[in-house]
């Protein structure tokens, strides 16, 4: 059953990471589930042990994810970056950016939308300022629009 057919570009970390998410679900989290349907099966009435429903219950979270997850697997391309470009934003470069309207340089990684994160620093090539990124050489300018419409412009510094 594929959920989307599209492929999913990730880098080699975040393919690991994928891969490692999948078998702590598969392994640690299904035993400790497991573990817990068989205590409170021991409390007695199934219909009136909530204990019981809610191990169930995430026993099913539990699953649905692995599937999800499993599917991304199937759909991934690796993708590597190439060190012999130099100088221009491509996917896994470390990017040093002005924000001109705040007065504010900040850093980012380039990485796939699995592993994203921008509070750690690592925004998706997918994202809106992912997109304005790739392609770009130091002091280029980008414009992105947030979420609350307003046009924020960025200039970029540094490329590693």
């Amino acid at each position: 059953m594929d959920i989307n057919k599209d492929k999913i570009l990730i880098t080699e970390e975040e393919f690991k990471q994928l891969n490692d998410e999948i078998e702590f679900l598969k392994v640690t989290k299904r035993k400790e589930i497991a573990e817990r349907i068989k205590i409170a099966l021991g409390f007695g009435d199934l219909s009136e042990n909530a204990e019981y429903s809610e191990a169930k219950e995430d026993q099913n979270k539990n699953e649905s994810k692995i599937i999800i997850l499993e599917d991304k697997l199937k759909r991934v391309k690796i993708v590597t970056h190439d060190s012999s470009v130099k100088g221009i934003v491509q996917m896994g470069s470390r990017v040093k950016i002005y924000d001109i309207e705040f007065d504010e340089t900040l850093e980012y990684q380039i990485v796939g939308p699995v592993g994203a994160d921008p509070f750690s620093g690592k925004i998706s090539l997918e994202s809106p300022l992912g997109k304005a990124l790739l392609g770009k050489k130091a002091n280029d300018e980008v414009e992105v629009t947030s979420p609350s419409g307003d046009i924020i412009h960025y200039k970029v510094l540094e490329i590693n």
